[in-house]
């Protein structure tokens, strides 16, 4: 049966990453007898441009139709200025909400031929392989908001006639964070069998109940060495000593925190990949590295991140792992064999743009 996949360009580089993405499409298509059919969608930014909302309908159709997405970047500063139920970022929050796609699988895995552009040193990140599993649609990104003025404003012992006040929730229920759980779990089985829980136990109420349920799941993975750190001190523990980890498992915002520190390891957020899955199998692809607006349409842009999201989708949603290793294989080739776009290039080492180096993957598959 053809797997249909939705391509979603987004904002920024995103085009000109998807389009090297469809390029490579094509080609296992027909040079590896992948059956599969596309189509594309508009999203964030363009979405508002042409709907006036920054996740259409028409899009949020196709998603649903879809066995698979793969989107480039949301966002850029013309729209900064939009309500902020228009803005770009709301169509990504929108599309992961209403396709239940709870599971952020972030891999930071640094390429032995990248080793030298890593802010540490080498023999501290080299070989390093790290699972993020992020919880993606619960937490303080889709919490209740509000903001007011209020009148005779309370701060300790001090007290102003009027401020501005406002506050995000933190909520999650045991349902919420049993799920992504048990996902870090079984993805610690196909690795090393390692997980560190990153909470705030300490202080949050919400933390505290994410740790509860972390220690009650554990018990039905007796195979797996399980830790608890608070994320404050996983951050440092990042940087100090990053290989110590193999999956991590943490809410939405210090999965988002901690993959970022995660990707500046590899050397270059242009390489790291993402999917984002739920319950059904269905899975949305981006790279980590958001829209970039100061390089977009210059086409220097690294399309790396967004081939190996495609591999993922090969891999996770199309179940085809046998063309994501080829892939996957291809890029590694291309590193090895020394062309490098502008943000994993050396001082005084030769740069490729975008489409020479989704080329270059081509040609080695």
């Amino acid at each position: 049966m053809t797997a249909k996949i939705l391509l979603l360009p987004g904002d920024g580089l995103g085009p000109e990453v998807v389009a090297e993405a469809e390029k490579v499409l094509a080609a296992l298509r027909d040079r590896h007898g992948l059956d599969v059919s596309w189509e594309y969608g508009l999203i964030g930014g363009a979405g508002y441009d042409a709907h006036g909302e920054p996740l259409p309908a028409v899009t949020l159709e196709k998603a649903r139709g879809a066995d698979a997405i793969l989107l480039g970047a949301v966002g850029g500063p013309k729209y900064d200025t939009l309500p902020k139920d228009k803005r770009p970022e709301r169509g990504l929050l929108g599309i992961r909400a209403a396709l239940g796609l709870y599971a952020n699988l972030r891999p930071a895995l640094l390429y032995k031929e990248l080793a030298g552009a890593s802010s540490l040193k080498p023999e501290l990140v080299a070989g390093l392989d790290i699972l993020i599993v992020r919880e993606l649609t619960g937490g303080i990104y889709f919490g209740k908001r509000s903001s007011a003025v209020v009148e005779n404003y309370s701060v300790g012992s001090h007290t102003v006639a009027q401020a501005r006040v406002a506050s995000d929730t933190e909520a999650y229920s045991d349902f919420e964070i049993e799920r992504i759980v048990r996902t870090a779990f079984e993805a610690a089985r196909l690795r090393n069998k390692k997980l560190c829980s990153v909470d705030k136990a300490n202080v949050l109420e919400s933390s505290q109940l994410w740790r509860e349920v972390v220690l009650e799941v554990a018990k039905d993975y007796p195979d797996v060495e399980v830790s608890h750190l608070y994320v404050d001190n996983a951050a440092m523990q990042l940087v100090r000593a990053p290989k110590q980890f193999d999956v991590i498992v943490t809410n939405n915002i210090f999965g988002d925190i901690l993959s970022d520190i995660a990707a500046q390891l590899t050397g270059s957020i242009g390489m790291l990949p993402s999917a984002s899955m739920n319950a059904q199998g269905q899975g949305l692809y981006e790279p980590i590295h958001g829209s970039a607006p100061d390089i977009a349409g210059r086409g220097i842009a690294n399309p790396l991140a967004t081939l190996l999201s495609l591999a993922m989708l090969l891999r996770y949603s199309l179940k085809r792992g046998d063309l994501a290793d080829k892939l996957e294989q291809a890029v590694q080739q291309v590193l090895a064999s020394g062309l490098r776009t502008g943000d994993i290039a050396a001082p005084g080492e030769a740069k490729v743009g975008t489409q020479a180096m989704g080329d270059a993957v081509i040609a080695r598959l």
